[in-house]
């Protein structure tokens, strides 16, 4: 198959990263497994600004203090990052200058991981924190109910990043009363606050994974970070829907993950959609 052809990969996606070539992807977006139940013991650990030693990341920073801080207060967390650290490292060497990483995240962990990605990647590199909002399912009566996910953005060159609103698909005025009739046709762009349902169980893009997530979120993404041409890449390929948006919008995908469950549903998933795909 030519080299530009969409791509599946079954296992490790650390393997398969380590595999491609820097710079060769526009777009990272990944929705990787959340870190619920955990329980949290605060650290001790006192921080101290270090200016050698440690551990060297990315632009020569040195952010031994920022993980060890942020690491001792909770031993669970400490295992996870250690999971998706090294993965984070290889999607920074991946995109090209004008790339953007979307790191999708349950509500729990989104405080911790800008920490660690402001050290990762660098603060000037944080372009947005998305909140996707949605209203479904089951509501606590003691708390007020938790129906959000958050998405942090982070591009690879603050001075070079490519972001296009206007191929975005607008959603509706909330108040359209208060806009022209053009208006209100026409849509509004959206803000960093995305309301959105999540995945019908009765509804025709449905394909029965658990943590399948919508097609016009990924949209979004895709049509606001990328060109049509461009190489978006999925490490924790789930449902697929990375690569159904990608396909429809005209970019070449490569997707990976471990589960024969995902694989399955991403064959059949692709199949009868007619897009072409490589499963390696």
């Amino acid at each position: 198959m030519p080299a530009n052809v969409n791509k599946v990969f079954f296992g490790d996606n650390l393997a398969v990263l380590k595999s491609m070539p820097s710079e060769s992807a526009q777009l990272i977006y990944i929705d990787p497994p959340f870190n619920t139940g955990r329980t949290q013991s605060r650290g001790t650990a006192t921080t101290t600004r270090v200016t050698e030693g440690g551990r060297v990341g990315f632009k020569g920073r040195h952010y031994e203090t920022v993980r060890q801080t942020v690491l001792s207060y909770d031993d669970e967390f400490a295992d996870y990052w250690a999971f998706l650290e090294p993965r984070l490292e290889e999607a920074w060497r991946l995109l090209n200058e004008t790339g953007t990483l979307y790191l999708h995240l349950d509500y729990r962990e989104s405080h911790y991981a800008k920490v660690l990605l402001d050290a990762l990647f660098g603060r000037d590199c944080f372009l947005n924190e998305i909140i996707w909002a949605y209203d479904y399912g089951g509501k606590s009566k003691n708390r007020w109910p938790a129906k959000h996910d958050t998405i942090l953005v982070y591009v690879k060159n603050p001075t070079k990043y490519f972001f296009n609103s206007s191929e975005v698909d607008r959603e509706p005025y909330m108040a359209p009363g208060l806009v022209t009739p053009e208006k209100v046709e026409k849509g509004k762009l959206p803000t960093d606050v995305w309301w959105h349902t999540i995945v019908s169980p009765t509804g025709k893009e449905k394909t029965g994974y658990p943590t399948q997530k919508p097609l016009g979120v990924l949209r979004r993404i895709i049509q606001a970070s990328s060109r049509p041409g461009d190489t978006v890449i999925d490490f924790f390929g789930g449902s697929g829907t990375t690569g159904a948006a990608a396909a429809e919008l005209d970019r070449r995908f490569i997707l990976v993950d471990q589960n024969p469950e995902s694989i399955a549903v991403m064959r059949d998933r692709f199949g009868a959609l007619g897009i072409a795909v490589e499963f390696v």
